[in-house]
């Protein structure tokens, strides 16, 4: 478009055919400049805007290092070291999504490192988890209490967790999926049957470390005993399991699995009925219980009706 300008002593105005377009006042010294940020386009009106003090200003919000180079570069007053310096300031956001993406990738390294520490003190049998769990089996099971257990509300609660349930009812795979559950709540779990904290506190005793070894299982925050019950404890194995339950009392949760209905825990304790009873009057107080009762796991599985009729005309044909 084609403009018309008009000089005068202090004035420069600007015309559109007859219209006032722009009036500025006149720079009368020589190399003087004289800038409407309103007229200039919008890239423009945003380099003036930020301009030497605002570049600094934003530097020192970053840090002693970045204002160290921004005051460098806007130490000559040149328009190219002020583009230099918004052109480092640019980078500020993404350098501070950079950052932030490395700092949210070194927490999920470092919690995924912890996770599989804390996998390997468990000490699982096998991968369990509570999504591999066949409810199918068990029409009778509390499933709403199994869900609200999977939450971790009983590990701040201190309170025990007992399943009961004939052979292969899923106990030990339910308290493996539970104790799964806690290590991804950042819990540290230990699993071991009767037979082995048996044995590993009377191994203890031997080399002089009971009473370490006892210490550092009540304060496992979260210890599962698989199979109690399932052979007698003899003395000292059940002054010893009566001792950690006595320790770990509201102090910290326990799961224990059992094959004999609750009322016949007692038999766990074949030499002294009154230790039996003061270790279960722990062990039941405020605990959440779970009755398994179903179609084994473990069950053979029948042969098909056409492998059946095919074995009978076999045997039929022999005996003839």
């Amino acid at each position: 478009q084609r403009l018309w300008l008009k000089a005068s002593d202090g004035m420069v105005t600007i015309y559109d055919a007859f219209r006032v377009v722009a009036a500025h006042g006149r720079a009368m010294r020589p190399g003087e400049r004289r800038t409407v940020r309103d007229h200039l386009p919008p890239n423009a009106q945003t380099f003036f805007a930020h301009d030497r003090d605002w570049c600094a200003a934003q530097a020192r919000a970053i840090g002693p290092s970045c204002a160290e180079l921004i005051d460098a570069l806007l130490a000559d007053r040149i328009a190219e070291r002020l583009r230099a310096a918004q052109a480092v300031l640019a980078l500020k956001k993404q350098y501070t999504e950079f950052l932030s993406l490395l700092i949210h990738d070194e927490v999920a390294r470092r919690e995924q490192k912890k996770f599989a520490l804390r996998m390997r003190r468990a000490a699982f049998r096998s991968g369990k988890s509570l999504d591999g769990f066949d409810f199918s089996r068990l029409p009778n099971v509390n499933q709403a209490l199994i869900h609200d257990l999977a939450t971790g509300r009983y590990l701040g609660e201190k309170a025990p967790v007992l399943i009961v349930g004939p052979c292969g009812t899923g106990k030990s795979h339910l308290a493996q999926a539970l104790g799964h559950c806690a290590v991804r709540q950042g819990v540290d779990v230990l699993f071991t049957t009767q037979a082995q904290l048996s044995a590993s506190l009377t191994a203890a005793r031997a080399i002089g470390a009971f009473e370490r070894k006892l210490a550092t299982l009540a304060r496992v925050p979260l210890l599962i005993v698989d199979d109690f019950g399932l052979k007698p404890m003899r003395p000292p194995a059940d002054e010893d399991f009566h001792d950690l339950i006595a320790e770990r009392y509201e102090q910290a949760a326990t799961i224990v699995t059992s094959n004999l209905d609750f009322t016949e825990w007692d038999q766990a304790f074949p030499a002294n009925r009154l230790l039996a009873a003061a270790t279960l009057d722990r062990l039941r107080h405020n605990a959440y219980c779970l009755t398994l009762d179903g179609e084994s796991y473990r069950a053979p599985k029948q042969p098909p009706a056409a492998r059946k009729s095919a074995l009978a005309k076999q045997v039929k044909s022999a005996n003839s």
